[in-house]
């Protein structure tokens, strides 16, 4: 189901960015094939046969705004630019979006033929004043389906980033299962049990208390108190398999299942590790200060998921018969 919900979800960003490209095209918001005309506060660079300049753009904001149909920018534009005129007339420039590029040329160089930089080619240039400058009127390389390359980036880097972070986990996860293999073969897993059972005998009593399922369900929890939740998803899984053995009626969640689902949902934690571990990766001065709350918040949502599990399963209303119907009894009952 929450595939659907994904696929969903980028099916409707392609169309909403599809109609905003679409909105764009028909107003011309990159003012495509129009010349833009500024002062050009030039440098001659010797050599060759074309001229070569490298100078600055310049243009107040309130022009830069009228023309482009936006809100004029903070400051006036001052971009260093590289222009290229060949001898009959026909020029070319380029430059490079940084951070003191305005932000309407940062958007267009995200879309443009090379990234970063905008390009295209010079319609007239005037005659060199005596102070450098001169007037020149540039056309802009066409952009266009700025949106749905966005989306369609953004899509792929988060595919990457989706891939690196399954390559990462091999490696955890690989450490957690033989861990788990190597203290079953050693019996801590059954001591845990047997020191847990009070507990786990109220909490599933469904479950027999030397079963699989118990040792998994264990291990899970104490990975998830040790904030290792990426080691915890192999382990959860497992316990979930074995949970599924004693189900006589796969599909349909049983008690037990439903409380491991309430526990591991609430995510009981002693030490947040993940979340320590990124917020001293962006620079936290103190990253283990949310240790208290983070304890305090999971305990309280597993308190309240336990609860609500146990609450529920009482009412007629949530109740699934786990029985297994006879086919006879099932085909009469269709019929």
């Amino acid at each position: 189901m929450l595939n659907y919900i994904w696929m969903g979800l980028i099916v409707i960003s392609l169309l909403v960015a599809a109609g905003n490209d679409i909105s764009d095209e028909v107003r011309n918001r990159y003012r495509n094939d129009v010349p833009l005309t500024a002062e050009f506060q030039a440098t001659r660079v010797p050599g060759g046969g074309k001229q070569t300049w490298e100078g600055a753009l310049t243009m107040s904001a309130a022009d830069f705004g009228a023309f482009y149909g936006i809100p004029a920018p903070d400051s006036a534009i001052q971009q260093p630019v590289t222009l290229t005129v060949a001898p009959d007339g026909t020029g070319s420039f380029s430059f490079a979006c940084t951070d003191l590029t305005p932000a309407f040329w940062q958007t267009m160089g995200k879309s443009a033929s090379v990234k970063d930089r905008l390009s295209g080619r010079v319609t007239r240039l005037s005659p060199t004043e005596a102070d450098g400058r001169m007037k020149v009127s540039l056309v802009i390389e066409p952009i266009r389906f700025v949106k749905l390359k966005a989306v369609t980036q953004a899509a792929i880097d988060f595919a990457n980033t989706a891939v690196e972070i399954a390559i990462g986990l091999i490696g955890v996860m690989a450490l957690w299962l033989g861990l788990i293999k190597i203290a079953e073969d050693a019996g801590l897993v059954r001591v845990l049990t047997r020191l847990l059972t009070p507990v786990t005998r109220r909490l599933f009593p469904d479950i027999p208390p030397d079963h699989p399922a118990i040792g998994s369900i264990i291990m899970n929890t104490a990975a998830n108190m040790l904030g290792l939740s990426n080691a915890a998803t192999p382990i959860g899984l497992k316990a979930m398999e074995e949970l599924n053995k004693l189900n006589p009626k796969p599909g349909t969640a049983t008690n037990a299942m439903v409380t491991f689902l309430a526990i591991n949902t609430g995510g009981l934690i002693l030490i947040p590790a993940t979340a320590i571990a990124v917020r001293a990766a962006a620079g936290s001065v103190n990253p283990g200060i949310i240790i208290g709350t983070s304890i305090f918040g999971a305990g309280c949502a597993t308190i309240a998921g336990i609860t609500a599990s146990r609450l529920l399963q009482r009412l007629p209303r949530y109740k699934k018969d786990l029985a297994v119907t006879p086919p006879a009894e099932e085909e009469k009952s269709n019929g």
